[in-house]
């Protein structure tokens, strides 16, 4: 497997090149992720959608907290790979395994006692309350695969390897659209078996990964000694990570509020948000690929001191992802009923959805900047900034706007969804006041050195 070294040649086709396979399994994730409301959308009930709507987001938010908290394993490596020291690059992937076998084991007990009052404060609509319950348990019983496939990913790209974690996305995807067909027209086990599909597909990917792990040239050498628990280099890689973990919580809190919001208004309107945020996670993948790999990349040319290089990157990474989220708004805004129409027969669902999903056709135009800025400023380690920003647009912005357009009658669930471009302006602002205020900062400290 080739373990990509940004720090050298051209800039364009490397960042594309490494993208790719992110976009690839963004994609593949967004796929089995909608797969589960697909099947149930097709064979199943308005109460099914409702549950694995309202459930999958809840798993969504936990689940990326983690990934994003393993943001931290991603970004010091990087930094470690790309100023040499590949023996500490080795010494930080063994400590993050022991360290997310660990959080693993308690988040998933954990969410396993809270599953009925946290299906209670997301307002689980009555007719899909119970379903919620099940989805959320049996995911939470899965809770170490699901952590152990997300490391794996995190690991591999602060090596500049995107290959493998692409690979792994495709077996689970593979697997889990086989496992929801098996479940839920066959065993009519609705959001449960699509529940059950997801937790045994992210247990057979991580085996299979396992093994072939085992059979790789890792850059550094690797072994059992180093699967120990380093504090020093915890603290470290949660230093890092926290911050990025912390801000993406927010997101995703401000979002599960809309989603309880929502839910208040009904399973029709549940489900067609739910819907609508499944197709979200498609129109949302070149700028979400375009974040993780700039993160990476920027780690590597910081870690190595060629600033400069990194800005080239963030400037390429800005176009390509701001022209196709041109498109995504053009189909998301005037198309929108032919996308929600792929997860769900109803037309009152589809209707719902494309409701919602026009306020998204907005933020595709603004997403691509501050998502680029992010992932530049994380591999800068500037993740405590990152922190800020998702914390005024997400709690600041995303959550009193949506609460407020919730009470204006009659009630628009178009109006509710603008709640998330007006926060995405803001936090446009904010990332790019900081680029200029950083630069600015780099340049005096040149000046200083030379």
């Amino acid at each position: 497997m080739n373990h990509g070294n940004f720090t050298e040649g051209k800039i364009f086709l490397p960042l594309l090149e490494f993208a790719l396979p992110v976009l690839l399994a963004l994609f593949l994730q967004s796929l089995y992720g909608a797969v589960d409301l697909l099947v149930v959308g097709q064979f199943a009930t308005s109460a099914d959608v409702s549950a694995v709507a309202t459930g999958s987001q809840i798993m969504f938010t936990v689940t990326n907290v983690v990934a994003s908290l393993a943001m931290g394993t991603t970004v010091l490596i990087g930094q470690q790979m790309g100023a040499g020291h590949h023996e500490d690059a080795g010494r930080t992937m063994g400590t993050s395994i022991v360290f997310f076998t660990v959080l693993a084991l308690i988040l998933g007990a954990a969410m396993v006692a809270g599953t009925k009052p946290i299906a209670h404060i997301m307002n689980a609509p009555d007719e899909a309350f119970d379903m919620t319950c099940d989805y959320m348990r049996i995911c939470s019983f899965g809770m170490v695969f699901i952590v152990g496939y997300n490391l794996i990913g995190s690991l591999f790209r602060g090596l500049g390897n995107s290959k493998l974690p692409l690979l792994t996305v495709a077996i689970a995807a593979v697997i889990n659209i086989f496992g929801d067909l098996f479940c839920v027209c066959v065993l009519h086990m609705g959001a449960a078996g699509a529940a059950a599909a997801t937790v045994a597909s992210q247990a057979f990917s991580l085996l299979i990964s396992y093994l072939l792990i085992r059979r790789m040239e890792l850059p550094f050498p690797f072994s059992k000694k180093q699967l120990r628990w380093n504090g020093d280099l915890i603290k470290r890689v949660t230093g890092l990570g926290f911050p990025i973990a912390l801000s993406d919580f927010l997101v995703g809190l401000s979002f599960l509020v809309i989603v309880a919001i929502v839910n208040v208004l009904g399973v029709t309107a549940s489900a067609g948000v739910g819907v609508a945020e499944k197709v979200c996670g498609f129109i949302m993948l070149v700028p979400s690929a375009f974040g993780q790999s700039m993160a990476a990349f920027a780690a590597q040319n910081y870690g190595a001191g060629k600033l400069e290089r990194a800005r080239k990157g963030l400037l390429y990474g800005l176009a390509v992802s701001w022209g196709i989220g041109a498109i995504m708004a053009y189909l998301s805004f005037f198309h929108g009923d032919l996308l929600c129409g792929i997860f769900a027969r109803e037309p009152d669902v589809i209707a719902a959805g494309w409701q919602y999903l026009k306020a998204y056709g907005i933020d595709c135009l603004l997403t691509p900047i501050f998502f680029n800025l992010a992932g530049y400023f994380n591999g800068c380690g500037r993740t405590r900034f990152v922190m800020a920003e998702n914390l005024i647009g997400g709690i600041g912005i995303r959550l009193p706007v949506s609460y407020l357009m919730s009470k204006v009658r009659p009630v628009s669930l178009f109006r509710i969804g603008l709640a998330t471009p007006m926060a995405s302006f803001v936090q446009n602002v904010l990332c790019v006041v900081y680029f200029v205020m950083l630069e600015k900062q780099q340049k005096r400290v040149q000046g200083v050195q030379s």
